[in-house]
């Protein structure tokens, strides 16, 4: 029979054990590991300062592309691409837009590239376009049997058509992007005279960014991607990432950079990466805007958040040899290489899923490891503040930004190491989900009042069918997210244990972070659908 004393002089026992083996292995691996991700953390906050100060420069000495002179009468043959896969919330309002672009007909061609698999759709987007032709506006409808290689396989199905060889430029528009009648004069002018110019990028504008909280927070982040990030590396480097629409690219370009490729989910920056291999220059239009949507849901904005992060971990792996043995200066190598692809697509989520959802949790359980507080507080927080600078509106919404970027982290983390790895999920594509609230605006009233089109019983009744299709699949239910909710329960329990000990910003910092784990877990961020 086993006495008290003796139970107690084994707990005793292993208790003490335990303290020495966290002191002496488990602590200074995790101190390693938190100073290694605290120097990331701080070459990263570094770039994104000096990105600012590139903002800042660029406001003060307002500096932006000039048109070239005499640009007004500058009319070369340009074609328009809008590709489209089961997008009936938005294929009226995008072809509306692109019809009613205003350009010489007879040098314009708008290009219908629907990869729809439901039939009801593929027929009220093949009328549309019928509509549109009767109105004597050039277009064309493409429907693709076999839907390989995703948007890539169909930008490069459409670009072999024997008439494209008559065109100079093309436009590219996803489905729920309506660009302004006057689009193509204020960006194609900027081709002229300039041979070596490929790319001209036009500045994304959300028309739902107050829909609900996940879209604002969205918001923040691309209002400082379009407005610092692409403005100062198109002024400074004249490159950056394609946005996979509402540019205009010179198709001697794409075709001597190798034409899209189906090699990776993020077609777009491959295509550019290329074309900077070659030596095309980039320039990025801030003034210009195009309206367009953010996933209100967060099922939506997940699954967008993992093929925009896995991708460019399969493009880094294929582009390396050709970025290391291309004829570029050392300079773009180092950029490319170190700060376009590791710096901002690699160690940002890197660091952040590690240093605040992992270290500093675990911290609270091995005090031996504590991080300190301006790794914890000040440090983020202005970095917070520099990312909303763009949309000085969002100002309130500094905290909820902070926390949710970290709680993003784990989506963005997985997402990397199945691109960096080439795992199953490194190659899933999935069109976002649109609601079609752009044709909500004044944007398109000119265009609608002008069509007057009377819709036939038919499309009705297709519609309708769709409709039913589309009401079986989009209950509006929560979904469960197993990964934030365990950490939610982590950060949660760390948080109590950081009351115990009186730890102060710690438990703040962990008790928020925990419940904003909690709120994502759940799917009460944004639209619920199903």
């Amino acid at each position: 029979m086993i006495r008290p004393h003796e139970v107690t002089n084994i707990t005793h026992v292993v208790y003490l054990q335990w303290l020495s083996i966290r002191a002496g292995y488990i602590a200074p691996f995790i101190v390693y590991l938190s100073k290694f991700c605290i120097v990331l953390f701080l070459v990263q906050s570094i770039d994104r300062f000096v990105q600012c100060l590139g903002c800042f420069w660029i406001k003060c000495k307002r500096l932006k592309p000039v048109l070239p002179k005499n640009a007004s009468s500058y009319y070369p043959m340009v074609l328009v691409q809008i590709p489209m896969c089961n997008e009936q919330e938005v294929y009226e309002q995008s072809i509306s837009a692109a019809c009613n672009l205003d350009w010489p007909r007879d040098r314009l061609l708008i290009q219908v590239l629907d990869d729809s698999d439901i039939k009801p759709v593929q027929i009220l987007i093949r009328n549309e376009v019928s509509r549109w032709k009767q109105k004597g506006v050039n277009i064309i409808y493409r429907h693709r049997y076999f839907r390989t290689g995703y948007k890539a396989g169909n930008l490069s199905s459409a670009m072999a058509c024997d008439y494209v060889r008559d065109y100079e430029f093309v436009a590219l528009f996803d489905a729920d992007f309506t660009p302004n009648p006057d689009f193509l004069k204020q960006t194609v002018p900027h081709f002229k005279n300039n041979p070596q110019l490929g790319l001209v990028q036009a500045r994304w504008s959300f028309v739902n960014k107050d829909e609900n909280l996940l879209t604002r927070l969205q918001n923040i982040n691309l209002a400082f991607h379009f407005e610092v990030e692409q403005q100062v590396n198109g002024v400074f480097l004249n490159f950056f990432g394609f946005n996979g629409t509402a540019g205009v690219w010179r198709i001697k370009a794409l075709e001597d950079s190798g034409g899209w490729l189906e090699r990776t989910t993020v077609e777009d920056m491959d295509i550019a990466v290329r074309a900077h291999l070659k030596g095309w220059k980039f320039i990025f239009l801030n003034d210009v805007e195009v309206l367009c949507e953010v996933p209100e849901s967060y099922k939506a904005y997940k699954k967008q958040q993992h093929r925009w992060h896995s991708g460019p971990m399969q493009l880094f792996r294929l582009c390396l040899p050709s970025i290391i043995s291309s004829k570029i200066s050392a300079w773009k190598k180092i950029n490319l290489i170190f700060l376009f692809f590791l710096l901002r697509k690699l160690i940002l989520p890197f660091y952040s899923f590690t240093l605040f959802c992992i270290i500093l949790p675990l911290t609270m359980f091995i005090p031996e490891a504590e991080l300190p507080i301006w790794v914890i507080c000040y440090v983020p927080v202005s970095m917070s503040l520099l990312n909303i600078l763009p949309s000085p509106k969002s100002f309130p919404f500094v905290i909820p930004y902070l926390l949710f970027e970290n709680t993003m982290s784990v989506t963005k983390f997985n997402a990397m190491i199945s691109g960096l790895f080439q795992l199953g999920s490194s190659y899933e594509w999935v069109v976002t989900k649109k609601t079609g609230r752009s044709s909500d605006t004044n944007l398109f009233e000119t265009g609608k009042k002008a069509l007057e089109k009377s819709i036939s019983q038919s499309d009705i009744e297709l519609g309708g069918e769709v409709d039913q299709e589309e009401d079986k699949v989009r209950k509006k239910v929560s979904r469960i997210y197993k990964n934030e909710l365990v950490l939610a329960c982590l950060l949660l329990t760390a948080a109590a244990r950081s009351l115990l000990s009186a730890q102060g910003v710690h438990f703040y910092f962990l008790l928020f972070q925990g419940l904003s784990f909690l709120v994502v877990g759940l799917d009460l961020i944004g639209e619920q659908v199903g």
